[in-house]
Order: structure tokens, then C-alpha cells, then sequence
């Protein structure tokens, strides 16, 4: 399924967190945070500003993301999580 974002939005697939400590403890799922780091699967075209014009998207297709732990919504393609959240969700982008 081909989904894109409106706007200022982004589409964010999770990537999976660590199931082993640095110690060597694996930890079951259940204790398992959702981690709030994904890579970038699409992106609208952009916020539209008061003038008219489109003010473009700082991120893009691929890139790595630190976002809020609460950002976005959830959202289920072709069995994968991903979340739908405005670009001013995204924290940072990784590398």
C-alpha cells in the first residue's frame, strides 16, 4: 500500500529496540519501551505559510529520526507499524 503524508507530515516506520542489555540481560517484551527512533518512509510537501507559499520539508526519504515518545499516530501498513506525525515531532535527525 502507497500512502502519502499531507502537509507538514511524515511517515515514520519504528525501528525495532535492543532485546539484550548492555550487560547481557535480554529483555521480554512485555518490559519493552517502544522506541522512539525510525527511519523516514515519506513525506508531504510541505506547511503552507501565510503568503501562499510552501515552506519546504527539512526531512527526508531515508533519513534517521529521534521523535517524542507520545508523537504521531499509530498506523498499520502491510503488517509493519509506522506513525504519521508532524515534522515538528521529529527531534533530531540522526547522522
Amino acid at each position: 500500500m502507497k500512502l502519502t503524508p499531507l502537509n507538514d507530515r511524515v511517515l515514520v516506520k519504528r525501528l525495532e529496540s535492543e532485546e539484550k542489555t548492555a550487560g547481557g540481560l535480554y529483555i521480554p517484551d512485555t518490559a519493552k519501551e517502544k522506541p522512539s527512533k525510525g527511519e523516514v518512509v515519506a513525506v508531504g510537501p510541505g506547511k503552507t505559510a501565510e503568503d501562499g507559499k510552501t515552506i519546504a520539508m527539512t526531512v527526508k526519504k531515508g533519513d534517521l529520526v529521534l521523535f517524542n515518545k507520545y508523537a504521531g499516530t499509530e498506523i498499520k501498513l502491510d503488517g509493519v507499524d509506522h506513525l504519521v506525525m508532524r515534522e515538528d515531532d521529529i527531534l533530531a535527525v540522526i547522522g
